[in-house]
C-alpha cells in the first residue's frame, strides 16, 4: 500500500541520515552523538524521591526511548515509604515522553561537540500521561489523573550510557478537576518534582530493520 511505502521512506531516510552523520563524525574523530547511536533504543532505570503539594513521596521509575528521542515512562511515589503524612500517599503513572531536540539538532549539524552540554540540552522532554492516587486510608482511584510535565537530566561521565540526574516536574488534575475547575484536595490537583538518579542503557534493538548494525 502507499502509505506502507511512504513510512518505509521516512523510516529508512533517518536510518541514512545516521549514516552519514556516524560517518562524518569518524572522519574528524569526533562522536557529537556522545554515544546514543549506538543503538536504537535507550533503558533507563532510576529511583528518587518527589516533592510534592501534598507531602514527600520516595520514587522509582522506569523509561524506554527510541533514538533518543519518544518513548514510554512508568513511575511509582511512596510516601509510606518514608515515614511522611503524604496526601495521596502513593501514586502510579504512566504515559508518554518526546525530546524533539536531539535528532534536529544532531542532523543539522548544530551540536556543541561538548558531551555535558549537548546531552543536558537534548535531553529537555514534554510529558503526557495518566495517573493513580491513592489517598490514606484507601484504594487507588478507579479514574486516573491527567498528568502533564517536563524532564531534564544531566549526565554524570558525559556520555548517553551511563549515571544521569533528573528532574521531572508537572502537574496533575484528576477527572473533577478538569470537569469543575475546582481542586478541594491533593487529590484533585497537585504540583510535583521527582529528582531521580538513574542508570541509562544504549541497547541494539533492530526496531527500525531487524538487518540494520550499529554504526562503527
Amino acid at each position: 500500500m502507499r502509505w506502507v511505502s511512504s513510512r518505509a521512506a521516512a523510516l529508512a531516510g533517518v536510518v541514512a541520515a545516521l549514516g552519514l552523520r556516524a560517518g562524518a563524525a569518524r572522519a574528524d574523530d569526533v562522536d557529537p552523538s556522545h554515544g546514543r547511536v549506538d543503538g536504537d533504543l535507550t533503558l533507563v532505570v532510576g529511583a528518587g524521591g518527589v516533592v510534592a503539594g501534598g507531602g514527600p513521596r520516595a520514587e522509582g521509575e522506569l523509561r524506554l526511548r527510541y533514538l533518543e528521542t519518544a518513548g514510554l515512562f512508568a513511575s511509582y511515589e511512596d510516601g509510606p515509604f518514608v515515614s511522611s503524612r503524604a496526601d495521596p500517599g502513593r501514586v502510579i503513572a504512566t504515559g508518554l515522553e518526546l525530546r524533539p531536540l536531539f535528532l534536529y539538532r544532531w542532523l543539522k549539524g548544530h551540536e556543541t561537540r561538548r558531551a555535558w552540554v549537548d546531552l543536558t540540552i537534548d535531553s529537555l522532554g514534554l510529558e503526557l500521561g495518566a495517573a493513580w492516587t491513592q489517598p490514606a486510608g484507601t484504594a487507588f482511584a478507579s479514574q486516573p489523573a491527567v498528568q502533564a510535565g517536563l524532564g531534564l537530566e544531566v549526565p554524570l561521565f558525559g556520555e548517553a550510557s551511563g549515571p544521569w540526574l533528573g528532574l521531572h516536574g508537572g502537574a496533575r488534575w484528576s477527572e473533577a478537576a478538569l470537569a469543575t475547575g475546582t481542586a478541594p484536595t491533593a487529590d484533585d490537583r497537585e504540583a510535583f518534582l521527582a529528582i531521580t538518579l538513574s542508570w541509562h542503557q544504549v541497547v541494539v534493538a533492530h526496531v527500525v530493520d531487524v538487518g540494520d548494525e550499529a554504526p562503527r
